[in-house]
């Protein structure tokens, strides 16, 4: 008798483990977003490490695998994946997770997306068609995204609609009192002026009214050069720099030699989730930039 109810209890945890059904993301910011809202009622997992460089992730065969065995594949969109997902997507011949399935989500089509290019030329460097694609580091945005994963998760797996309802509504609830102690801490910094690596902030700077006067590449993924720096230098000189911001996968050379020739402190800030050793979540991604920014 006990040994048919370990049979029974292990059968049990089987036929719920298939039962839920397998989320992929392709960048961990995503996946904290989604964990927030479906807690241990799907398996979840990223392609991307929250390390690396956005625009450039491995073609792994065990990503592939991933994807072969997703319900639902969540993106960033706006081409920021361009390089890398078509590949893997091929490679996985996972049908029900391409664009226009049931089991694909593209974040970036819920937004209006900034600086669209009115040419788009290799000559002008890793240009986004459809705008910056970094729309994420907007804190405002995140409940908007939360929502439209709540709906596509109601759509695969209804049976647990109301508990993905109560979940979101929990999760605004709790974003907007953290939005609004970051709004709060942000104040001191509108209207001052930044020098950035490359436009992977400009939404978080554009929220809280920070000019970005200056870009360290001098074309979207093209390394600076010597001259380009140099032309740093000198509006570093004529304008009121407060800070240079970069990412964990950027250059530090060009950074330092910038920061000790002009005396401006330049803020490492993380880009996504587990970025830093600090970045644990949704929260903590925007807990650290500020806290980076204003301490």
């Amino acid at each position: 008798m006990r040994v048919l109810s370990i049979l029974f209890l292990i059968l049990g945890i089987i036929l719920t483990a298939k039962a839920k059904i397998n989320v992929v993301t392709t960048y961990p910011y995503i996946k904290s977003i989604v964990k927030e809202i479906a807690k241990d009622k799907v398996n979840i997992s990223s392609l991307s490490d929250g390390k690396w460089d956005p625009h450039f992730v491995p073609e792994r065969p065990s990503l592939a695998v991933k994807l072969r065995n997703a319900d639902l594949l969540i993106i960033n969109g706006a081409q920021l994946e361009i390089g890398w997902l078509p590949p893997l997507l091929k490679r996985a011949n996972n049908r029900k997770i391409l664009p226009g399935k049931a089991g694909f989500l593209d974040l970036s089509t819920l937004f209006e997306l900034i600086q669209k290019p009115t040419t788009v030329s290799r000559a002008f460097g890793d240009v986004h068609p459809q705008g910056n694609p970094h729309f994420c580091l907007d804190p405002v945005k995140i409940p908007k995204m939360a929502e439209a994963i709540k709906e596509k998760l109601c759509i695969l797996n209804p049976k647990n609609c109301s508990f993905y309802q109560e979940n979101l509504k929990n999760f605004e609830k709790s974003w907007n009192k953290h939005l609004a102690k970051w709004n709060e801490k942000m104040k001191k910094l509108q209207g001052s002026s930044a020098f950035e690596y490359h436009r992977m902030f400009d939404y978080f700077f554009l929220r809280y009214k920070i000019n970005v006067a200056g870009i360290l590449e001098p074309f979207p993924g093209i390394p600076p050069t010597t001259s380009h720096l140099l032309e740093l230098l000198k509006l570093a000189k004529s304008h009121k720099i407060s800070f240079i911001a970069y990412a964990v996968y950027n250059p530090k050379d060009p950074v330092e030699f910038l920061s000790k020739k002009t005396g401006i402190k330049a803020f490492l800030l993380p880009h996504d989730v587990n970025s830093l050793p600090q970045v644990k979540d949704i929260y903590s991604l925007f807990d650290e930039i500020v806290r980076r920014l204003t301490e």
